[in-house]
């Protein structure tokens, strides 16, 4: 027997029936606000996807951000501000390992 449903792209109130039918847990993927919990792809809700699904919600704009750090580096590499001196390693004196 199954131990729980995940019902996707339905109607709101079709999955208000199936969970209120049956006698396990139901997870909506579009599939309205009452089911028994909620699932949606890492890459909707970050803003990573070229299409954004109806049911899905961005909560945070990560494509945005990530490019706007691979241009910082990348500039920060040209114009040869990095690495600097706080980011290298330097010969260790074998003494002060001694001492």
């Amino acid at each position: 027997g199954a131990f729980m449903l995940v019902l996707e792209g339905i109607p709101e109130e079709l999955g208000r029936c199936i969970t209120q039918a049956l006698n396990i847990p139901t997870i909506g993927i579009g599939a309205g606000r009452y089911t028994d919990g909620q699932v949606l792809v890492w890459h909707d809700i970050m803003g990573l996807s070229e299409q954004q699904a109806k049911f899905s919600k961005v909560w945070q704009n990560v494509k945005n951000m990530t490019e706007q750090t691979v241009q910082a580096y990348q500039s920060d590499v040209k114009n040869k501000n990095f690495p600097d001196e706080e980011h290298v390693y330097y010969p260790v004196d074998s003494r002060s390992n001694h001492e």
